[in-house]
Formats: structure tokens, sequence, C-alpha cells
């Protein structure tokens, strides 16, 4: 019979990864507490109207990227290719209006989206999610851009750009669209197949597109800027003065329109050059419509998600730190089989005192131990024989420096405690 592996496009976060991936959650959820963000957890799954609705049936994301089937009740279901829209449906199906607003949250989990596997890309892939909903204040936009620097900055990242731009809104844009429909309608010759299909039906989704020849003809694309509105004019220029009073720099691109149609107002995104051409670590924008696309009443609403896979690939590469790798304080060895009871005892006690204990599973000789104490990186050997038993003790060896004493098992904890931390400390 053949061995069966995970199927193409997604992957295993073994042991020797997973500490890095816990890391990055810590330093999310602090950061996250300080800008006053509550954690929730969402379906894995949603009826597919949500995201076909919500995110645009023209985008490729629904046309051509979604896992959606028919569950055992005949009922569309589709696996979130992203958590804005389930963000947004969380809201207003919990009447979260009535909460003072905006209502800020947070969360990270895994989304899907059936696409070409590369680098830093899967079709099951971690994404962290922040989302401010209830406010139409161009603030609300600043913090969003502020809390995804600052997350980066916490996780030790550099040489990252913030790029911005305004798409409008649905009274401004439909001139805008006019304006881009008749510029690439001249220029048809000169796009790809997919853009020619986007020319009728999202001419601004053209901007989006990463093919060479696309990219070229949207050099001397019409300029957004000349079709805002005086309200989305002045909700950028706020924006724009938020993050300089802020101190944060940033490029205006009139081409950054995101990839889902819900974005208003702002749209932006932070660029690595560690990444090659997907090189996008975070993005996000205003989705003022969103709510009302997906049958609820007005919400205004901002946000920004970010891949963990990619954030974790442009750690590695500018070598940030992770922290300390995960090791073990204490090994305990029994010398005898009539010992192995009381070793048990013992790395319970030490495990209920946040000491990480380990012991033999296996009933393997002294020096076995040993060597296995070594080979798990243990800082010390806890050795307990007849007369340890005997007298309450416990041979305590320094597995750095081969030194070892006798300590009385009552003050072994403390002890160890003191040990650990001069060490931590040294």
């Amino acid at each position: 019979m053949a061995e069966i592996s995970a199927p193409k496009g997604v992957r295993d976060i073994l042991p020797g990864e997973s500490w890095k991936w816990a890391h990055v959650f810590r330093v999310m959820q602090e950061t996250a507490r300080h800008f006053g963000y509550s954690e929730v957890h969402l379906p894995l799954f949603e009826h597919t109207e949500l995201f076909s609705r919500g995110i645009g049936d023209t985008t490729d994301v629904v046309e051509k990227e979604m896992y959606t089937f028919l569950d055992k009740g005949d009922r569309s279901i589709t696996l979130r290719p992203e958590a804005t829209a389930s963000m947004v449906r969380a809201y207003l199906e919990h009447r979260m209006g009535t909460l003072p607003q905006p209502v800020k949250m947070w969360c990270a989990g895994p989304m899907f989206r059936y696409e070409r596997p590369q680098k830093g890309r899967y079709r099951q892939f971690w994404q962290v999610d922040f989302e401010s909903l209830g406010a139409a204040s161009p603030y609300a936009d600043v913090e969003i851009i502020a809390i995804s620097l600052e997350l980066f900055r916490r996780l030790g990242l550099g040489r990252l750009e913030v790029v911005i731009n305004s798409v409008g809104c649905p009274e401004c844009r439909p001139e805008y669209r006019k304006r881009l429909t008749e510029y690439f309608a001249s220029r048809r010759d000169q796009l790809c197949e997919t853009c020619l299909a986007r020319l009728e039906r999202n001419p601004l989704r053209i901007l989006d597109c990463k093919q060479e020849s696309c990219r070229a003809v949207t050099e001397a694309a019409p300029d957004v800027y000349d079709s805002l509105c005086g309200e989305c004019r002045d909700h950028f220029d706020t924006v724009k003065d938020g993050l300089d009073a802020l101190g944060a720099s940033y490029r205006l691109d009139k081409r950054l329109v995101r990839g889902l149609d819900y974005y208003t107002k702002t749209a932006y995104e932070i660029l690595s050059g560690e990444l090659g051409s997907q090189n996008a670590v975070c993005g996000g924008g205003r989705y003022d419509n969103l709510a009302e696309a997906i049958g609820g009443h007005h919400v205004p609403g901002v946000g920004f998600a970010a891949g963990v896979d990619r954030i974790l690939m442009v750690m590695e590469q500018q070598e940030c730190s992770f922290g300390p790798v995960p090791s073990v304080d204490v090994f305990a060895v029994a010398l005898d089989d009539a010992s192995r009871r009381n070793v048990l005892q013992l790395v319970n006690m030490l495990r209920r005192n946040s000491i990480v204990a380990e012991m033999d599973l296996g009933g393997k000789s002294m020096k076995a131990q040993m060597k296995a104490a070594s080979s798990r990186g243990a800082r010390f050997a806890c050795i307990l024989g007849e007369n340890e038993r005997a007298g309450g003790t416990v041979t305590v060896k320094d597995l750095a420096t081969a030194e070892q004493r006798e300590l009385p098992l009552s003050s072994l904890v403390a002890e160890l405690h003191n040990k650990l931390t001069s060490t931590r400390e040294g």
C-alpha cells in the first residue's frame, strides 16, 4: 500500500519550527492588548454567499481560488479564504453595534485558497487579522497602519516600505471607473486575457495585474486622485497627516487597489524586499460598505491581514530573534528500577513548579539516560538511586561543568530556580 502524504499546497509545522510560530503569536497577542484589540475565534467555513457578496464575484479569490462544496444539507459552504467578511458577519450577527464603538477585534488561524503553491504561499495558510468596526474617522485608518508597523517593529523586522492609496467611494468611483475603462479600451491589444475579461466588469482589477505587459500599460493610467470627491480627498489627506504625525514614512501608489472589492477610501500594503515579486507581508484598508453588501446595516470598518508564513520567512532572512530555543531544564535519571516511581514523582513536582523536566520512559540504563539528557540539551541531571531514596536527597549534576552535589529534596526546587535564573542572566 502506497504511503499517504500531505496534499499539494499544505505543509506540516513541526517542533523545530513551531516554537518560532509561538513567539510570533505571543508578540501579536501583546501588541493587540496594548492597542485595545480583543481576540476572537471564527468558523473555518461559512456560507458561500458571505464571500461571493462580500469579497466580490469578479475577484480572483471568488472566481478561481475558493474551496467550495455542498454539505449534506445541500448547502453551499466555503472554507474561509480570508477573515474580514467573517469578522463583519460576526459583528452584525451578535449585534455588536450596541457596544462602545469602534469594536476592535483580532484573530489568527488558517485560511484556504486554491492557488499555485510557491515561496511563502500555500493553499492552507495562516493569517493574522485585525479589524476596527464602527468608526468612520480617518484616524482609525492611521491606527490600523500604526498597529501593523508596531507589530513588525516588535518582531524585529526592518527594511519595510509602507505603500498607500485611496480607491474612492461609491460616489466618486464610477467616474474613475469610466476614465479607466476608456483608457484601457484603447489599449486592448496590450492586455492579458484575464484583464480583457476585467475590462467590462471591474477595470480597477487591471491595476492589480502582475503581468509585465499589463503593468506597463497601467503606468500611464488615469490618476485616482483626480477623481476623488471632496470627502474622500479630505479623508486621505487626514490619513497622510496622521502618518506624518507618527513619523511613519510611506509612498503613494495610484495602482494599489488590493485584491478584494470591498475596499473604499484607504488601501495600503507593507512590502518587504526579501520576498521577490510577491512582496507584501501585510495589506488592508477601509471597507465602509462591506456590512451592507452581506445584508447588514451600514458599519464603517478598517483593518489589515498579514500572512504568518511570510512574516516568519522575512524574520529568518533578516536574522530576527525568536527568543530562546526551547530546552530542557532538568532530566531526571533513575539508577535502578526501584527508583523509577520516585523519578516520576520528582518530574511531576518540578513541572508543577515551572521547571521544564523530562525522564526516560523506556527503561534505559543509567548511561543511556545520561546520554539522553545531553542529547536533549538539559542543563541539569537529577539522579535518584537507593542512597538518595533512603536519605531524602537528589544528586544534581551540572551537565555543562560536570560538577555535582547532593541536595535535600525539600530545597531542590528553590536551588534549581536559583541556578537556572543565574544561568539565563549570565
